[in-house]
C-alpha cells in the first residue's frame, strides 16, 4: 500500500468497532486518513475497540447497517471518497440459532450501504468484505477462484454468498457510469491476530483455556482452513482500494485474499504450535457434542490478486501465529495496547 495516497482521504468504514474493523481503523489513522466508522457497539466486554482506544482517532458512530435512513444520513453528511463495508454477523454457529438476524445484516445490511453509495455524489470507491465461505463449497482440494458460483449451506455462509450478488447487481445496474463510484468485493481466509475475543473462533478459545489453565476443548481439530494474519487481507484491501480509485472499473470486480498453500493448515496444528510455544501444560482435547455442520476443507486460490494487483502475503503461519502470542502475552503485561498494535502494523509494513 502507498501510504500517501490514504493520507487526508476521507474513508467510511462500517464495522469499525469489530476485530478486523479496529486493526483497519488504527492502520488508517497512522496514515493520517479522516476516518467515520458506523457500528453496532462492540458484544464483548474485552475488545480490542476499547483497549486500543480506537475512537480517539476518528469520527465513530454507534448504529445499525439495518437502519436506512439513518445510514444514508450519516455518510450523506460524511461525504466519504472510499467506503469500506466490514459490518457483518461474522460467526457460522450465531447463524444457526439465528438466521434472521443473520440475513438482515449480512444481506439488507449490504442493500442499505450500497443504496447510501447511490444517494451520494462524493464516493469514488467501494469494498464490500464478504467471506471465503461465500463459495459454493464441495469440499475439493483446489482453491477457488473468483468467477465460481456462490452458495454456502449454512446461513452466515449463504448470506455471504447473497452479499456478494446484491453487489454485483448493484454494480451492474447502478454503478456503470464513468462518474459514478467504483465497487469491488473481497473474500478473506480465516483471520487470526491480537485482539480478537469473539466468541466459537478458535484463536479465542485457545487463550481463554490458557489464562484458566484448562484443556483447550476443540470443535473440528481436523477441519483444513486457509490461516491468515488479519493485516494480509487488509493490505489486500487497502491495495485494490488505491487501484479501484485511480483506475476505475479495471478492478471491480470481487477478489481473493488468503494465505499461501502451505499455510492451509488443520485446527489441530495451529493449537498445538500454540500450546507449545505459550508452554500450556494442559495440552487440548475434542469437543464430542454434537455440533451443526461446518465445512471441512477450504481453500481460496489467490492468482487473481497476485497476477493483477502484485498483492501476496507477507508473514507465513509461524510468524503469524507468533505475533498473535506476543500480543497477548503483551495484554497480559498491561502494556499500552494501542501502540502495541501500532507497532506490529509497523512491522508488518516493513518485513
Amino acid at each position: 500500500m502507498n501510504r500517501s495516497f490514504w493520507k487526508d482521504k476521507k474513508v467510511f468504514l462500517t464495522g469499525h468497532t469489530g476485530f478486523k474493523g479496529s486493526w483497519l481503523s488504527l492502520w488508517l489513522q497512522s496514515c493520517g486518513s479522516i476516518l467515520m466508522g458506523y457500528s453496532l457497539a462492540p458484544n464483548t466486554k474485552l475488545n480490542l475497540f476499547d483497549l486500543a482506544l480506537v475512537a480517539e482517532g476518528m469520527n465513530s458512530e454507534i448504529g445499525d447497517v439495518r437502519d436506512l435512513e439513518r445510514l444514508k444520513k450519516t455518510m450523506k453528511y460524511f461525504s466519504p471518497e472510499i467506503v469500506i463495508h466490514m459490518a457483518a454477523q461474522p460467526l457460522v454457529r450465531t447463524s444457526y440459532k439465528d438466521p434472521v438476524d443473520t440475513y438482515s445484516t449480512n444481506v439488507m445490511g449490504t442493500v442499505n450501504l450500497l443504496e447510501s453509495v447511490r444517494n451520494i455524489n462524493s464516493v469514488k470507491a467501494v469494498v464490500n468484505v464478504t467471506s471465503d465461505k461465500c463459495y459454493e463449497n464441495n469440499e475439493r482440494i483446489l482453491g477457488y477462484r473468483e468467477d465460481e458460483p456462490m452458495g454456502g449451506n449454512d446461513p452466515y455462509s449463504n448470506s455471504k454468498g447473497c452479499s456478494e450478488l446484491v453487489t454485483k447487481a448493484f454494480r451492474n445496474s447502478f454503478f456503470c457510469d464513468l462518474g459514478s463510484a467504483k465497487i469491488a468485493s473481497v473474500r478473506a481466509g480465516n483471520v487470526i491476530g491480537g485482539g480478537d475475543w469473539a466468541e466459537d473462533r478458535l484463536i479465542p478459545d485457545i487463550f481463554k483455556s490458557f489464562q484458566e489453565k484448562k484443556p483447550v476443548l476443540i470443535r473440528n481439530p481436523d477441519a483444513i482452513r486457509p490461516w491468515q494474519h488479519v493485516l494480509e487481507p487488509l493490505s489486500g484491501y487497502l491495495l485494490l482500494i488505491e487501484r479501484l480509485y485511480i483506475e476505475g472499473n479495471k478492478f471491480a470486480d470481487g477478489w481473493n485474499f488468503g494465505p499461501m498453500n502451505d499455510d492451509v493448515k488443520p485446527v489441530n496444528e495451529i493449537v498445538e504450535y500454540l500450546i507449545e510455544k505459550w508452554g500450556h501444560k494442559e495440552g487440548y482435547i475434542k469437543d464430542i457434542s454434537v455440533q451443526p455442520h461446518e465445512a471441512q476443507l477450504l481453500r481460496l486460490d489467490i492468482s487473481k490478486a497476485k497476477d493483477k494487483l502484485g498483492w501476496e502475503p507477507k508473514w507465513d503461519l509461524c510468524k503469524s501465529l507468533d505475533s498473535i502470542v506476543d500480543w497477548y502475552e503483551a495484554l497480559l503485561n498491561n502494556k499500552d495496547i494501542r501502540a502495541l498494535t501500532l507497532n506490529q502494523i509497523n512491522q508488518f509494513e516493513e518485513h
